[in-house]
């Protein structure tokens, strides 16, 4: 089994942006507790601060993935390019946000790529993405 975990905008900064709402640990650190966490798994990893780039990214891992995790962060709010994108893969998406988006900035409260997805998991910290893996292994295995 193939998982994508595709990172947006400013994520490449985690450990070091924001601690008290994205915490202390590196993303480079999670992916390799995440991927000893699922040996059965092969998981690539992208991120970008460009919009463009991810729609790439993603179009990309429809040809050889499974399923993506997708924090697209702040396109979140914005991107009508990433939900057409999103809509024309062939493969589920899971969208991901490590803070409860509905309990910040109201600007957070609506996603632009929600309706394209196949769920929306938030709020758990990096532990969204454990459970986001979890719901594709079970997805995909069906």
């Amino acid at each position: 089994m193939k998982i994508a975990i595709i990172n947006g905008p400013n994520l490449n900064m985690l450990g070091r942006r924001e601690p008290e709402i994205y915490g202390n640990k590196d993303f480079e650190t999670f992916i390799g507790e995440l991927r000893s966490e699922n040996p059965d798994v092969e998981i690539h990893y992208g991120q970008s601060n460009c919009e463009g780039v991810l729609i790439d990214l993603l179009q990309k891992e429809n040809e050889c993935a499974d399923g993506v995790i997708l924090n697209a962060g702040a396109y979140t709010h914005t991107s009508i390019a990433l939900l057409d994108c999103i809509r024309s893969l062939q493969i589920p998406v899971i969208e991901v946000h490590i803070s409860n988006v509905h309990a910040r900035e109201e600007f957070r409260r609506h996603s632009m790529i929600s309706p394209a997805c196949l769920g929306v998991i938030c709020g758990f910290g990096l532990d969204s993405y454990r459970l986001a893996m979890m719901a594709l292994k079970r997805k995909v295995s069906l």
